[in-house]
């Protein structure tokens, strides 16, 4: 329900302050023209990469047992951005930004999960890989950044930091949401089963090497699709899946769908907050979630005591 209420707010605030009733007319005025051109698509597009970010969190948590993993910790962010560097600094328009960094993303998975294909895609050497990978692509950019021009230092810092003002497919964007969550749905039951452990879960009939090659792709791809959408944002995927175990959400059932309600959600009031707060100026959509959710995180953690995730 909350999720809800937080569309409805972002939908009807912003830089301007225009009634909610002007913009859902049906008259093509200038409130109308706003809402369906710049408010919903955007507030679409937050609601969708935030629920990307949080499933892929969920499940990123999943494959590598540990509650407080990240997705860009495989290195799939490092690589959109690195690859959107190098497209702004070969003139290519904001416009196209988005297939650059998809392009980077799927590149970056490709060499991830290569280079762990003899290792059989253990957990250890899938996250040893992705750090690995996202510090040779910072190290990297830092290099190209001391040839770039003003604007294209501005331009990826404001990428680097999340930048919803150029979502280009946020329909698309929500459609694959969508599929995304259908398919871990389909998943739950095994995800709930590996939790107890490689052993048991064997036992119980799981192939978990399968099942691991599974949640790569899946997480690897999801947090692709919200770095394609929004660039890369942080700390969604990490404390949105962590927080509802904390609450006691842990059945993969119901933990899955959460996610992406409340990822949404949070994202959603995160980039509400930054359209609103130096309007018309706009911050970093990832620099509110950090302010937001670092204390809000901390809080539910000092509240969970010694309970386990």
């Amino acid at each position: 329900m909350s999720a809800f209420i937080l569309f409805g707010l972002s939908l009807g605030i912003g830089s301007t302050r225009i009634p909610l009733s002007d913009m859902l007319s049906n008259t093509h005025n200038l409130p109308h023209e706003i809402f369906m051109t710049l408010r919903l698509p955007r507030t679409l597009g937050a609601f969708t990469c935030g629920g990307l970010l949080a499933l892929a969190g969920a499940l990123l948590q999943a494959l590598l047992r540990n509650p407080l993993a990240d997705p860009y910790i495989l290195g799939v962010s490092s690589g959109a951005a690195l690859l959107n560097l190098i497209a702004l600094m070969l003139g290519v328009s904001l416009s196209h930004l988005s297939i650059s960094a998809f392009l980077g993303s799927m590149l970056a998975i490709g060499i991830v999960f290569g280079l762990n294909v003899k290792k059989q895609h253990s957990s250890y050497h899938l996250l040893l890989t992705g750090v690995m990978f996202a510090s040779l692509c910072s190290a990297l950019m830092s290099f190209l950044l001391n040839f770039g021009n003003n604007l294209q230092l501005r331009q990826t810092f404001f990428w680097l930091m999340g930048d919803l003002s150029q979502n280009a497919h946020p329909y698309l964007s929500f459609g694959l949401l969508v599929g995304g969550l259908i398919i871990s749905l389909m998943i739950a039951s095994a995800l709930n089963v590996m939790v107890l452990g490689q052993v048991k879960a064997q036992t119980l009939g799981i192939n978990t090497k399968a099942m691991r090659i599974i949640l790569y792709f899946l997480s690897a791809g999801l947090t692709a699709i919200a770095v394609t959408l929004a660039g890369p944002i942080g700390f969604v995927g990490l404390i949105i899946p962590h927080a509802l175990r904390l609450i006691g959400l842990n059945n993969y059932h119901f933990l899955l769908p959460g996610c992406v309600f409340a990822g949404g959600g949070f994202l959603m009031l995160a980039d509400t907050l930054s359209r609103s707060l130096l309007a018309p100026a706009q911050i970093p959509v990832g620099i509110i979630t950090a302010l937001v959710g670092a204390p809000v995180f901390l809080i539910l953690l000092s509240q969970s005591g010694n309970e386990k995730c």
